[in-house]
């Protein structure tokens, strides 16, 4: 989802130029990314997001520059297992995109609103589109994608530690937001926020938990030790505060962690198997494909929706 957030800043930059857009639409057996990812491609060549692991988007950006200069959308198609190693295929399409199309899918993601981007790549109405709700499509001829505004995370406290936490989230093309006092912390949940208590001061941590545990976030984690959190957690159900699932105390996943920037890691490990729904396993263990858990966590996530 990131290549789709940096595109958007890029189309900001030049509103004003043609561009092109490449999305990979079909993929059989094996491929680096799934379909849906994206590229964007500028008239003087710079390019936005990845389509492979960097094997083919020198090719699709050298193609885009015949579709910006006519105008008309093309597929090319890929033979991974014969020149790139992998095992598939994929057809990437190109349009040349409409500002429309981009100013919509911004005007969405600053709202922070969930959208869907319909992408055609038959032989009518070819080219992308955004609608605010999932419709029926054509699958052979259309790509369906939902399209979710960045994770939104929360960071409550001050501190060294913060940095690692911001350098890794803003890497991830998430919002990070910093709060040193939590009296303050006064903003609108949605389905994208985060948060991390981390003041290191009981009472401090106390009145972030007690704002932000009514808010049933996906995700609220608190750095410190179990014993501490089971004194504020019954510190805050003797006041009727309600902890839910979404309360992850001690915050991060085990990966041996002690300074700053492994901290930081776990932690932000933690959160994207919460909105990515991984399992959080080695991908050594796993018994099907990565994309067909992928594609089964995409599923799982629209049904709870």
């Amino acid at each position: 989802m990131k290549d789709i957030y940096d595109i958007i800043d890029e189309f900001k930059k030049r509103s004003a130029q043609p561009l092109a857009l490449a999305t990979l639409v079909r993929a059989e057996g094996s491929s680096y990314r799934r379909p849906g990812a994206r590229m964007l491609i500028c008239q003087d060549g710079h390019t936005i997001g990845s389509l492979s692991a960097g094997c083919l988007e020198g090719e699709v950006a050298l193609r885009a520059r015949g579709v910006l200069q006519t105008g008309e959308p093309t597929i090319v198609s890929f033979d991974t297992r014969r020149r790139f190693g992998c095992a598939g295929r994929i057809d990437i399409f190109i349009e040349r995109t409409s500002e429309n199309f981009l100013r919509d899918l911004a005007h969405n993601l600053a709202a922070r609103r969930s959208c869907f981007v319909i992408t055609a790549f038959g032989e009518k109405h070819a080219g992308s589109r955004v609608v605010r709700t999932e419709t029926s499509y054509d699958y052979k001829h259309e790509l369906i994608q939902k399209i979710h505004p960045p994770i939104r995370l929360l960071v409550v406290g001050d501190g060294p530690d913060n940095g690692p936490l911001r350098s890794l989230g803003i890497l991830l093309g998430w919002e990070v937001v910093e709060i040193v006092d939590p009296n303050l912390l006064s903003i609108e949940p949605d389905d994208w926020t985060a948060a991390i208590v981390k003041s290191h001061n009981y009472g401090r941590d106390f009145a972030a938990l007690e704002k932000l545990l009514p808010m049933n976030l996906r995700y609220v984690g608190l750095i410190g030790p179990r014993k501490r959190r089971d004194q504020l957690m019954n510190h805050l159900l003797d006041l009727g505060v309600t902890v839910n699932a979404g309360f992850f105390a001690p915050t991060g996943l085990d990966l041996g962690a002690e300074t700053p920037e492994e901290i930081a890691l776990s932690i932000v490990a933690e959160i994207q198997r919460v909105f990515a729904t991984g399992s959080g396993e080695s991908l050594r263990e796993r018994k099907i494909s990565l994309h067909a858990a992928l594609e089964r966590a995409d599923m799982s996530t629209v049904s709870k929706r």
